[in-house]
């Protein structure tokens, strides 16, 4: 393994080691989120979801896409890094057994970013 494709390699399995961030790419299988809805999901705060998001779009396993004053976050694309792909496909058919998995997914389609902006704001 050449040194680039090394660290490529490395930086997505780190990635994949963090509870949070598998939960926040199992919820991402379902729809494409916001860091506010993530946040409300996990119950973490703004500044910890963006750290989560980062080391996951620094190690191309997710992208993201602005909507007006949203940014949104979503499974990377299957060409952004083979290694990225090969984990997120073998994602897919992990942690189906999990309880708190299960029950975060479940909650992913009542999350509502406009509710969430606004009980974060304090509204």
């Amino acid at each position: 393994m050449a040194d680039a494709e090394m660290r490529e390699c490395l930086r997505v399995m780190k990635a994949l080691s963090d509870g949070s961030r598998l939960k926040i790419l199992k919820m991402l299988e379902l729809r494409e989120l916001c860091v506010c809805e993530i946040q409300a999901l996990l119950a973490l705060s703004q500044s910890t979801v963006s750290k989560h998001l980062k080391i996951l779009e620094d190690a191309g396993l997710v992208d993201r896409r602005r909507d007006g004053q949203w940014v949104l976050y979503r499974l990377a694309a299957r060409g952004r890094s083979p290694y990225a792909a090969e984990m997120l496909e073998r994602l897919g058919g992990w942690l189906g057994d999990d309880a708190e998995v299960r029950a975060l997914r479940r909650q992913v389609p009542l999350v509502n970013r406009a509710s969430c902006a606004r009980q974060f704001r304090g509204e």
